[in-house]
């Protein structure tokens, strides 16, 4: 790329009105040179089987070539038109709820082989109509492309055939999967039963596995037709979202994001997130550092928000701040969802850059400024190089295990991801996402394991010898607990990393009115409590960090750190608050050799960092209070950015509420 990217979605279709030409003056004026157009209209591009209509899609691509604004076209599958689900009411998907109804997006069945046929000839003929367009800089498969639950017989009968290609034999099955419990056992592949209502987490977490399997197939199927149209110059990407809870949350349960990126050629992503007070950027940071790590190089933020919701519509700066957090990570555009807030259906609410009336507005006069700044300082800030030291190691296949088993109350594997992964960002200790799978191990100086519930043998004994040559690994509880195939390990937990982390335990329980007390842990305070899950530790070599404050089980120890060959390994048997965590991962990262100046700066104030283009270290400090903040500057001299001011090591500098200050060495 040559310049950051910013841009719009922007959707002619929805238009109350013709103001295109309007609409892009206005773009102009905002420093929008990029727009994303056509993933959401199929049933405008083909009004009838077979009947093509591009008009739109050739409109948008004539103004804003001449306009010098670049264009992402998406293929438009994710949105069946109301034909097809007449013609063929089997391309929807059948789910554990039953048949599908037409009416939302994302409700087919990404395996029927009719849907395929359709989804096909839609790509050919529009891509094919658009491929030697210039104001097109590349092609997004899809959008936000999960399984959506697809479980009907066609999918059954791929699972029995993948489920015979894995692992041979039934009696192999039966074995792995322990299906000889409650009468479950299969004696004949002809007599393999749905899925849908099994009782069996192995089983069912394995069809999970399965179903995640059939997006990476999809999208690689997807990417291939783009790529017999396209150009060299051009790329292909698509929009990956996480697990949602009314905004970006955690690790995405139908997708398998490692394998499903490998066939792009940069990675894309939405991230949505909470504002006005309850704005952290902790999820900007989240979902950044995971789309950064997918292809271990800059990403494109294809969504994000503008006004949005009623609660996020953000406070003056607050938009600006978003902005150049998604820079700090290592986006390379940031573009919102979309241009315009439309006038009817489910999204009317979910507000654009521009109001319902069209008319500049705080928020869009707030955007010109990023522009212009994106602009300007666009040779400075594209293509940031991060390498960090912290990975934190996440896995689909724990995840669907854990919904399986879940923890009490309700808690799920992304609460336990997040809550490390949380004050990991709290404590600017910058981190990649690495997979289980992850082979280099000693890229990273420390690594981060939450819930590491379904894994193998093998993992684990990397993670073992990773530490002995001197890795530092925080693990979390649950981890170590199960093979692959969700079968509980019959040793003493935490099975195979016993051996680094120097600890046993066999019993575990729901705590209630327990605390933590230890050097670090004074039992007293609020910040010791311990809830949701605790595993009753005995340590056999490892040092003990805090043991429970409780009646009956304060012989067993809470937090453990036992030194392994060249390395340590620290074991969280419980969940505590955040604060407690804290503790045990700044005494982690000083034992790593992992404290430093951006360390000694806490939340609020959040220090991110990289080599830009011509070698030089780019620092972003973001203020995310809406109370001043000032800090010692200490590194070397260097520009302040965005103010074009110098600034000199030990300079004490001072952001604004929800402020942004970059220095550039």
């Amino acid at each position: 790329m040559e310049k950051l990217l910013y841009g719009v979605a922007y959707y002619d279709e929805y238009m109350p009105y013709d103001r295109l030409r309007e609409d892009i003056r206005m773009m102009k004026e905002a420093g929008i040179n990029v727009v994303r157009i056509a993933e959401s209209t199929w049933s405008t591009h083909e009004p009838q089987n077979g009947v093509f209509d591009f008009s739109h899609v050739d409109r948008v691509l004539d103004a804003m070539h001449e306009a010098g604004i670049q264009v992402i076209v998406g293929t438009p599958t994710y949105a069946i038109p109301t034909w097809m689900a007449k013609e063929h009411p089997d391309v929807l998907a059948v789910t554990a709820k039953g048949p599908g109804q037409y009416g939302a997006r994302q409700i087919m069945d990404i395996t029927n082989k009719t849907y395929l046929f359709y989804a096909e000839r839609i790509i050919r003929k529009l891509i094919g109509h658009v491929k030697d367009h210039p104001a097109i800089i590349g092609y997004q498969t899809d959008n936000e492309t999960k399984h959506y639950d697809t479980s009907g017989p066609n999918v059954q009968l791929q699972f029995v055939k993948y489920m015979r290609e894995t692992y041979g034999t039934l009696d192999e099955v039966n074995r792995k999967f322990g299906l000889d419990y409650w009468s479950n056992r299969i004696n004949s592949w002809e007599d393999f039963p749905s899925v849908v209502g099994t009782i069996n987490g192995s089983l069912g977490a394995e069809f999970a596995k399965f179903q995640r399997k059939l997006v990476t197939e999809f999208l690689a199927w997807q990417a291939d037709l783009v790529r017999e149209y396209k150009h060299p110059h051009q790329f292909v990407t698509q929009n990956f979202d996480f697990e949602w809870r009314g905004h970006s949350y955690g690790v995405q349960p139908a997708v398998d994001h490692f394998q499903a990126a490998e066939t792009f050629d940069i990675a894309g992503v939405d991230i949505y997130h909470p504002s006005q007070d309850n704005l952290t950027g902790a999820e900007i940071s989240f979902c950044g550092d995971m789309a950064r790590s997918l292809k271990g190089t800059n990403y494109l933020v294809i969504e994000t928000q503008a006004q949005a919701f009623p609660q996020w519509t953000p406070y003056p700066g607050q938009l600006r701040l978003q902005a150049f957090s998604h820079l700090a990570s290592g986006a390379n555009m940031v573009a919102y969802w979309h241009w315009h807030s439309i006038h009817n259906s489910i999204e009317t609410y979910w507000k654009g850059l521009l109001s319902h009336d069209f008319l500049p507005n705080p928020v869009y006069d707030e955007a010109k400024t990023i522009g212009q700044d994106f602009e300007r300082l666009s040779e400075h800030l594209i293509d940031l190089r991060k390498r960090n030291d912290i990975a934190v190691m996440v896995s689909n296949e724990s995840l669907t295990a854990l919904e399986w088993f879940k923890l009490p109350g309700g808690k799920t594997y992304n609460d336990v991801v997040r809550w490390m992964y949380d004050e990991l960002y709290k404590l600017n200790a910058s981190c990649d996402f690495i997979p289980a799978a992850y082979e280099n191990l000693h890229n990273y100086r420390m690594i981060v394991v939450p819930a590491l519930y379904a894994v193998s043998d093998e993992t684990l004994k990397k993670l073992n010898e990773y530490v002995r040559r001197g890795g530092h690994v925080v693990y979390s509880f649950k981890c170590g607990f199960a093979n692959e195939q969700v079968q509980v390990r019959v040793s003493q937990q935490p099975g195979i990393i016993q051996e680094a982390c120097g600890i046993s335990y066999s019993m575990f329980a729901e705590p209630s009115n327990v605390r933590l007390s230890g050097d670090s842990f004074d039992p007293t305070e609020e910040s010791s409590g311990v809830h949701t899950w605790m595993e009753l530790i005995t340590p056999t070599t490892a040092k003990v960090l805090a043991y429970y404050d409780h009646p009956y089980w304060s012989r067993y120890a809470a937090v453990t750190c036992n030194r392994y060959g060249e390395g340590t390994a620290t074991y969280i048997g419980c969940m505590t608050s955040g604060s407690a965590l804290s503790k045990v991962l700044k005494q982690v990262l000083k034992e790593a050799g992992l404290r430093g100046a951006d360390q000694e700066l806490e939340f609020p104030l959040i220090v991110k960092s990289g080599i830009n283009r011509q070698g030089r270290i780019v620092r972003y400090y973001l203020n995310y209070s809406n109370k001043p903040v000032d800090f010692v500057y200490k590194h070397g001299a260097g520009q302040e950015l965005l103010h074009d001011v110098p600034v000199a090591a030990g300079q004490l500098l001072e952001l604004a509420p929800w402020g942004v200050k970059i220095v550039m060495e």
